[in-house]
């Protein structure tokens, strides 16, 4: 948590996106594998905002269970900014403080610039302060318009601007700070009388400034801060921004990146110094990555948990955890519930689910591990089979300390192999085999000699 702002805030986030071309609302696209409104209400916890609000409306089903503990209100029509602001009026009432204003679809929005825009406005005594930016191309944007003492006057939009305000090089980034009490107070001066028949968020610097209220400002020091995303390409330049921050500071922190442009960590992602991410290397969710890995090339990790000095090349990995030294892929797949202890290997085209992977054992190559515990220094033959699924019920295979499973074994659970086992290859094991035992299931061997010349000469001379 950052410092403890006075203020609480407000995340405007009930918007369709309709040029997001979507079945989603706009603010549930990730960006970094993580949702456009995650990344606002957590910058807002991040600055330490007394409670974030929410107001969501569009696909309201698909926003609300993102929003954790933030207090939400509804917008069920869609009537502008100003409009958005009313919908969560009530819950703001009898609040003296400072309501913070921020959009769910600028995710690029930092917990300093937050607590920052809240001291510049606790100091100015203003009744609002808008947060501002200087685009080297200003086409588009609000302009600031000041009056003769340099405060705030208002804001004008691009396409009513005069020849003189569309030189103004400062803009309206959709970010304030208000104070409560006149925000609320002048929410009834709104009017709807507009092009588009909506009350807007903006008119209210307008209207304070007219009742002789001070309205203050203060430059955003990275414009990328206030990159809003309305559609697939602006999410792709937000996306690339977060991915050069997070980069940036992980290279800092002691991270080699070959290419960090072909490196993407989500910003829940925890990694150590002296890891190496390799090109293609995705980060996902909560995984954390200890010192001194190699992840990659072609490897994307979720919610993952990885010890020290791990190996994964070509990996997939979800919901994962693995101890020190592990090796794992070429192309491997570790589902949901695979524990991998100190020193195990996991090697080409194996999948590995709701399994743990004892010390220093082996599943080298084309096996297939699900609902398993395998023991310490276990080598597991190519080819083999977990068969834990009966086609109702999943069932458990156990398999013993210093076990050999010959290649192409069937292990059809429930089954249980004891201590320093052995099984013939090709076998396919039903039963549970007793602590130094040799488990062969095979039929005989048959030899029919002469075969293939009788059989192949009467189909050739036909």
């Amino acid at each position: 948590m950052g410092a403890h702002v006075k203020a609480k805030a407000l995340i405007l986030a009930a918007g369709a996106g309709t040029r997001m071309k979507s079945n989603k609302p706009k603010v549930v696209h990730e960006m970094l594998g993580k949702p456009l409104v995650r990344w606002v209400v957590d910058a807002a916890h991040q600055a330490g905002c007394d409670d974030v609000h929410v107001v969501i409306g569009h696909g309201r089903e698909q926003v609300e269970p993102l929003l954790g503990d933030c207090i939400i209100s509804y917008q069920l029509e869609m009537l502008g900014t100003g409009h958005t602001i009313m919908c969560a009026a009530d819950k703001f009432e009898g609040y003296e403080g400072n309501i913070v204003v921020l959009c769910g679809d600028s995710p690029l929005i930092t917990a300093s610039t937050i607590e920052h825009l809240v001291e510049t406005h606790e100091a100015s005594g203003a009744a609002a302060t808008v947060l501002t930016m200087m685009p080297a191309n200003p086409f588009g944007y609000g302009r600031i318009v000041r009056d003769a003492g340099g405060n705030v006057a208002g804001i004008v939009e691009e396409k009513d601007c005069t020849e003189e305000q569309r030189a103004i090089g400062e803009c309206n980034s959709g970010i304030y700070c208000f104070s409560a009490p006149a925000l609320l107070g002048h929410l009834d001066q709104l009017d709807r009388n507009n092009a588009q028949g909506e009350y807007y968020l903006t008119d209210m610097l307008s209207l304070l400034a007219a009742d002789g209220l001070t309205v203050a400002s203060m430059v955003v020091e990275d414009n990328d801060e206030c990159l809003g995303v309305n559609s697939r390409a602006q999410l792709a330049v937000a996306g690339k921004v977060a991915q050069r921050r997070i980069n940036d500071r992980l290279m800092a922190d002691g991270v080699t990146m070959l290419d960090p442009n072909l490196v993407w960590v989500g910003p829940d992602c925890v990694v150590e110094n002296d890891v190496e991410l390799l090109p293609m290397t995705m980060l996902w969710g909560t995984t954390r990555v200890s010192n001194g890995c190699v992840i990659g090339p072609n490897t994307r990790l979720t919610d993952c948990a990885i010890g020290s000095g791990n190996v994964l090349e070509e990996v997939v990995a979800i919901e994962t955890t693995t101890e020190a030294d592990v090796t794992v892929g070429p192309r491997a797949y570790l589902r949901p519930g695979t524990y991998l202890c100190e020193g195990a290997h996991v090697g080409t085209h194996v999948e590995i689910k709701k399994s743990t992977v004892g010390p220093d054992s082996k599943v080298p190559h084309l096996s297939y591990i699900g609902d398993a515990t395998i023991g310490t220094d276990v080598n597991i033959g190519a080819g083999t089979i977990t068969c834990n699924y009966d086609g109702v019920n999943k069932h458990q295979t156990i398999i013993g300390d210093f076990t050999f499973v010959g290649s192409n074994t069937m292990l059809v659970a429930p089954v249980k192999l004891g201590s320093n086992v052995v099984t013939g290859a090709a076998s396919c094991i039903t039963k549970d085999v007793p602590d130094g035992a040799l488990a062969v299931e095979r039929n005989e061997q048959k030899i029919i000699e002469n075969w293939t010349e009788r059989h192949f000469t009467n189909k050739r001379t036909s």
